[in-house]
């Protein structure tokens, strides 16, 4: 054995010792690498027209599902909702409803608990109360946006009716677990690094529909340990028991993107929202979720992946910020275990994130960076630039011709492709969600 695989076995049998290689940030020092062709199979075989494209994007993402996120899990025994509690919200200019899920028919087992919030006017439209319910009549259906959410769903409207999440593990304050009442509203505050706007949403004429991510399964990379008790906990145990010989099983990522496609069968059962103008987004982790939501599912109709660091948009062969390394040393229940063969070996992978972009095309998809070195947003540019022929091939614009652009340049925003970067902080800001907006906006028109 070889001292590659003796290091690979190592990190297979103790994924928590994986020593992290320090990131590099100097351009000078990104070697040459090589990206595989979107539109030819693993075998070298090149694309002869359209037809094809749905065997290499399988291809593509069975690659992924082996080699990095795991196996997808499987579909729900079934998705059955109970509408909770619903009333006026936003100064009575949005609509508010609570939604729990089940996924067996008892409803016996883990639920998501979801909040959606429609605009009460579109047009002509007056909400009325019949029966103690709010009923929106004549309603034009409206585009939705889905996102997973980190804090509850109590943080993403200031509004006592919300309730705080029950079941649910949430990333800590300081010293503190669980829902916290403080964290009411926290994403309303104009101070915070990220913050979903839900009154210029649903002005904008979207429905918003979010679920918390650690009712659907711990983030246990943040926690002061018992690792092994929490991860893959939450909706794991609607699957059958993990099988610790294989180095593909189901990972975090893959189940917090399962959970983003069952907000789309709510979606899809709500007669005020028109489901198929869909936009799955996200920040950070929650971003890296939604690109692979978008990427398995293709149901969801427009993908928004805001600022996904390593694992997500940037291309991992550059070798520029966030590494193999330092993903499976931080946040090893991302990724499946096969992924740890790549430590300190990018340059022998056989795929590469604008693979996972390309598997969104012919739908939309909008690429959003922000400068901070460690999350290499010019990676991510070139993973959209190198992904963008998929698009071309399939009768799409593809990424508008353009080098590198400046923060808050908008040039290279198309119409079926884009990429943006800006200043500031970490997060989802004002600006991402306009340019979130105007490009999906564009999408219907231009489908008009």
């Amino acid at each position: 054995m070889n001292k590659m695989m003796i290091a690979v076995a190592a990190a297979l049998a103790a994924i928590g010792a994986v020593e992290a290689r320090d990131p590099n940030y100097d351009e000078a020092k990104v070697a040459p690498y090589t990206l595989e062709d979107p539109l030819a199979f693993a075998d070298g075989r090149k694309l002869g027209n359209a037809s094809e494209w749905p065997a290499r994007r399988a291809e593509i993402l069975g690659i992924f599902a082996k080699e990095m996120y795991g196996k997808e899990p499987p579909p729900p025994e079934a998705v059955v909702t109970e509408l909770r509690e619903e009333g006026p919200t936003l100064a009575g200019l949005g609509i508010r409803r609570q939604y729990r899920m089940w996924f067996r028919r008892d409803k016996s087992g883990p639920f998501i608990d979801w909040l959606l919030v429609l605009p009460n006017r579109i047009g002509s439209i007056k909400p009325s109360v019949r029966d103690g319910r709010v009923v929106c009549e004549n309603f034009k259906p409206v585009p939705v946006v889905l996102m997973l959410n980190y804090r509850g769903n109590h943080s993403i409207l200031n509004d006592s009716e919300v309730a705080l999440p029950e079941g649910a593990w949430l990333r800590p304050v300081g010293e503190a677990f669980g829902a916290r009442e403080a964290d009411r509203g926290y994403h309303r505050d104009s101070q915070a690094r990220s913050i979903v706007p839900v009154d210029f949403i649903v002005a904008r004429g979207y429905a918003f529909l979010t679920a918390c991510y650690g009712q659907v399964s711990p983030d246990v990379e943040v926690l002061r340990g018992d690792r092994e008790s929490l991860a893959y906990t939450g909706v794991f145990a609607l699957w059958p028991k993990r099988d610790e010989s294989r180095d593909d099983n189901t990972t975090a990522l893959g189940a917090w993107a399962w959970a983003l496609s069952r907000g789309l069968d709510l979606a899809f059962s709500i007669p005020e929202i028109d489901a198929k103008r869909s936009v799955a987004t996200g920040s950070s982790r929650l971003a890296k979720t939604a690109l692979l939501a978008a990427a398995r599912d293709e149901r969801f109709a427009v993908c928004v992946a805001n600022q996904t660091g390593g694992g997500g948009c940037p291309l991992a062969k550059r070798n520029f910020g966030e590494n193999v390394s330092t993903e499976m040393r931080m946040f090893p229940h991302w990724y499946c275990r096969a992924y740890a063969k790549y430590i300190d070996n990018e340059q022998a992978m056989k795929f590469d994130q604008h693979l996972l972009l390309a598997a969104v095309a012919p739908r939309a998809l909008l690429v959003q960076g922000f400068d901070e070195g460690w999350f290499d947003t010019k990676g991510e540019y070139l993973a959209a630039k190198a992904a963008s022929p998929a698009w071309e091939f399939l009768g799409k614009k593809g990424l508008p011709a353009g080098d590198f652009p400046a923060e808050f340049d908008t040039s290279l925003i198309g119409t079926s492709l884009g990429y943006v970067r800006r200043g500031g902080e970490h997060g989802i800001s004002g600006y991402d969600w306009v340019w979130m907006l105007d490009f999906a906006d564009g999408c219907w028109n231009l489908n008009q």
